[in-house]
Formats: C-alpha cells, structure tokens, sequence
C-alpha cells in the first residue's frame, strides 16, 4: 500500500513538470525577437508558473493522501464488522471460553499475589511512617482475600482446559450376578454413551471454536497492515490463544481414541454379564412354566376325581404348597452361589424382626398380609370392632398403613352408632389383633339377614310359619340363585360343607309367645330394604287371617272393687 502511494505522488510531480516544461518552450518562441527586459519578465512569469505548479501538486497529492485514508479507514471498519460478528459466534457461554477466561483470570490474580507479597516483604523489613504501616495492613487483607481466590481457581492456572481434556471416569465395571442387576448394567451403558457423545461434542466444538479463531487472526493480520501500531500485540496474544486451543485439540484426538477403546471394553463385560442373567431368567422361567403346567393338570385331575369337598379342598391346597415350594427351590439353587445376597436378605430379615412391635412395621406387615392374602379388596363390605364401636361400611382404599372406609347406612349405624357417613380409618395392624368382617369377600355378594315377629300361643303358628316362609321365598328367590352360583365358585379356594341357599324359618317358645323367626339372603349393600318389605308383607299377611294374632307387649291391671287402690298388676304379650 505504500509503495502504491509513492507512486501516485511521483506521478503527479513528473505531470507538473512536464506542463512547466511546455510552457516555457511556449514563451521562448513567442518572445525571440524581445529585448532583455523582456528576458527578466520571462524569468518572473517562469519562477512564478514553477511555484502555482508546485501548490498543484501538493494539493494533488494532499488530496490523493486523503482518498487512501478514507480508503484505510473503510476497510479498517470492515474487518471490525467482521471481527464483531465472529466474536458474537464465540460466545461467552462456550465452556472452552470460560476455561481459558478462568485460566487467565487465575495467571493475573497469581501475578498480582506475588507483588503483593514482594511489595509486603520489603514494608515488613523498612516501614517506619504511620502510611507505611496502614499500607502493610491494606496489603496484607488484600493478600488474604487473593489467596482464598487463588484456592477456589486451585488447578487453573496450572494448565487450562485440564477438566476439559480429560474424558470421564469410567467406574469399575460391576459384576452381574442377579436378574435385578440388570437393570444396573444397562443404567450404567447408557451412563457411558452419554459420557462418550459429552466428550466427542467438547472436541466438536474445540473444533469449532478453533476455525472461528484463525478467521478472527486472519482479521487482526489485516487490521495490523493498515495499523501496526494498534493491532500488533493482539495479533501475538490471539496467536498464544489459538496455539494453546491447538494443542487441546491435538490432545483430545488422541485421549478420545484411548478412551472409546476402554469403554468399548466395558461394555462388552456388561454386556456379557446381562446376556447370561438373560439366558437364566429364559431357563428359570421355562421351568416354573413347566411346574405350573403340571401343577394345573394335577388339580384339574383331583378336582374331576375327587368328589368330596373337604378333600378336595386338603388336596387343592397340598398342590398349591407343593408348587410355590418347588418354585422356590428352583429360584433358590440357580443363584446359591452368590452367597452375599443371602447374608443381605438375613440381615434384612434381622432388621425386621428388630422392630416387629413397632405399629408401623405392623401396620406394612398387615398390607402385606391384606394385599396378598387377599382377605379385603377395595369395594368390599366389612365390619370392624373398634374400642366397642362396631363400623359397617365399603372400603374406599388400602394404602400401606391404614384402610379407609366409607360407613354406610345399616343396621348396626340405626341399632347402635346413630350416626353413618363418616370416613373410618382402621390401621392395617388392627387384622392381627381386632375382629374384621368381610361381607362381600371374594365371590360372595350377600348375606344373610333375618326378621322376627311374634305371635300368640293360640294362633296357627304353622300357617303362621308357612306364610312367612312363601314371602321370604317370594321377596329372595333373586339373591337366592345368585349365592348358589358365588358358593360354587367359592369351593375353589375352599372348604365348604353347608351350602343350602334357601330361606330358613325358625320358631322358637318364649315366655309371652312364640318367636318366628325368617332367615334369607339379600344384597350385603342393601339389606335393610329387603328386611323393610318382607316386615311389612309379614304383618298384611297376618293381619288378613283369623287365626294369626301378632303378640305386643300390653299391661293388665286387676282393680279390687272394695278398694280404690289397685291391688295388682302385672305385664305380658297379647
């Protein structure tokens, strides 16, 4: 560019010179014949022609000067621009950035340190004015805050980028030993891919990083021609800059090579490990399969050759036994030789047995006991003796430590609560220690439930009986298929000896009567109903006949005719 621009000055003299030249030649021809004074007038109008051509080149060249710094300046804003939007490419938020940011933060802090105590050594040794004392005092707080500083960037100012380079750990590869580590093993395979693609992105974006650097020293390169003064000492630091990201980059291209052939070698050891659990489960399941399958045909052998149900019933549970027992066997010496798990699992059992008293650990017992025994479900009926109280309601959840229960309107709330719709918590504990009974249990839908009236020693008790027994027949004949059918259904699971569904009518001598009672099934969630309208067809029913009279309690009072006073009285059923 400077020798461009001598040039261009050099030319602009050689034209002035060259029309000077001409002019004189002109003034020459057109003044031969003129005389001396003439001559000197040539010589002043030549004098004065060389000085207006000189300030014509001068202003040329002033001008010429001008356009090439307009020229510089112009190109100059260009690669600011340039060097702006490359410096909005190289975020602050770049990790590599921030690392080399901290490295250079640590290297300043460490220099200013070493001043501070150079500068605090030599006021120890010479301070004698009251200034020089308060100066120590400022230097030495100031040196206790760097260095505190200095142990938070500990590691930094050794060499930059360290955290960076070096890939992941790679934790020592476990064992898999039990179907349950599994699920470890392809935990930590996903943990190691996710640490491989995390080390390959950081050398992308070194990469990355690295060629919007050498744009941005292609800049600074061009800037110092146009401005040496300005720009030199960016170009030298932005150098040191890209020769240590360089030399990141060289080393990541060889870690990353190490480092994918390791963990390439610890996949391949879980990896084994999960396909031999694997093919074990497919053994152990094949098996239990297989027991189950035999186990199936024996009860449907026993259930078609055996007839009577408490044996059936023996034998339905032998089976049951037997087959959990034979599964348990089949899981417990495919994995007897990893004996540490079974000093875990005795030293669970140690810990439970530890706090078997507590409510709590009773109350998980007790869940346990409910959920798979399967003794309540959500849904069902139950009641349950609580401090006196007797509760009857569905249950709404069985959560770890406590059944909640919706109390209903029955019997019971009407005979003795007179009250119904509360919410009832009952702790999970309380199946091992207070009574629970369960109106709807497995298959079984309703209950039986039982009106009683009482008649007159003279009526016709067996039309009596016979009308009770055709209305509770009527009213639940419904109820009545429907228990047969649950009742079948419940002999799978067991023993049962009574199985007579129909109504069932009772008389029984009392003092003041005689007691007929009519016992039916009907809904367990809906019993006072069906008691309400077999009452009141009892009592039409005995009402329409001549022989039937319903006993009450009534008083009769013998007055003595001589005496105003009663003499006697005495109470009794008419």
């Amino acid at each position: 560019m400077k020798f461009l621009f001598l040039f261009y000055i050099l030319s602009c003299l050689f034209f002035s010179s060259f029309l000077l030249a001409e002019e004189n030649v002109v003034v020459q021809s057109t003044v031969l014949d003129g005389n001396v004074t003439q001559q000197e007038q040539e010589d002043i109008n030549v004098t004065k022609m060389a000085e207006e051509a000189k300030m014509k080149a001068a202003r040329l060249a002033e001008e010429a000067a001008q356009k090439e710094k307009k020229r510089i300046q112009r190109m100059i804003r260009q690669y600011v621009d340039q060097l702006n939007q490359l410096e909005s490419q190289i975020s602050d938020e770049n990790v590599w950035i921030k690392s080399y940011a901290s490295y250079l933060t640590s290297l300043e802090v460490k220099r200013n340190l070493d001043t501070i105590k150079k500068r605090i050594k030599w006021l120890s040794k010479n301070a004698k004015t009251p200034s020089d004392m308060d100066e120590l005092t400022g230097l030495m707080s100031k040196e206790s805050i760097l260095t505190s500083q200095i142990n938070k960037l500990k590691g930094d100012s050794s060499a930059p980028f360290s955290k960076l380079i070096t890939p992941p750990k790679i934790d020592e590869v476990p064992t898999i030993a039990n179907p349950f580590e599994i699920f470890t093993g392809l935990s930590l395979v996903k943990t190691i891919d996710a640490n491989f693609e995390d080390y390959k992105k950081r050398k992308e974006n070194l990469n990355t990083l690295i060629i919007l650097l050498r744009k941005e020293l292609e800049l600074y390169k061009k800037l110092a021609e146009l401005n040496p003064q300005k720009y030199k000492k960016e170009i030298k630091t932005k150098q040191t800059e890209l020769e240590r990201f360089e030399r990141a980059l060289d080393t990541m291209n060889v870690t990353l090579d190490v480092y994918q052939k390791r963990l390439e070698i610890a996949k391949i050891s879980i990896n084994k490990g999960i396909q031999k659990q694997i093919y074990r489960l497919a053994r152990i399941g094949i098996a239990v399969l297989f027991v189950f399958l035999i186990f199936f045909l024996l009860k449907l052998i026993v259930k078609k050759y055996i007839t009577d149900n408490e044996r059936f019933y023996m034998a339905n549970k032998i089976i049951t036994f037997t087959n959990f027992t034979i599964i348990l066997l089949i899981l417990f010496f495919n994995y007897i030789d990893n004996v540490s798990y079974l000093v875990t699992i005795l030293g669970f059992a140690s810990a439970g047995i530890a706090i078997a008293m507590k409510d709590w650990f009773m109350s998980i017992l007790g869940w346990l006991v409910i959920v798979f025994g399967g003794s309540i479900h959500v849904g069902d009926r139950i009641r349950v003796d609580m401090d006196g109280m007797k509760y009857v309601g569905d249950v709404l959840d069985i959560s770890l430590l406590r059944i909640t229960i919706l109390e209903d309107i029955t019997l019971t709330s009407i005979m003795q609560n007179r009250r119904a719709g509360r919410i009832i918590f009952v702790p999970n504990n309380y199946i091992f220690t207070r009574m629970i009974a369960n109106y709807t249990h497995h298959s079984l839908k309703t209950v039986w439930d039982g009106v009683k009236i009482t008649i007159t020693f003279d009526s016709n008790h067996k039309k009596a009986m016979h009308l009770v027994k055709e209305i509770t027949k009527k009213y639940s004949k419904g109820y009545t298929d429907i228990t047969r059918k649950q009742l079948n259904k419940l002999r799978q699971h067991y023993s049962l000896k009574n199985t007579n569904v129909e109504p069932r009518i009772y008389s029984f001598i009392e003092p003041y009567g005689l007691d007929i009672e009519a016992w039916y099934l009907t809904n367990a969630y809906g019993t006072l109903t069906l008691r309400s309208v077999i009452s009141t067809e009892i009592i039409d029913a005995f009402k329409a006949e001549d022989d039937i009279t319903i006993a009450y309690p009534t008083q009769k009072l013998n007055i003595d005719m001589q005496s105003d006073a009663p003499v006697a009285h005495n109470n009794e059923l008419v």
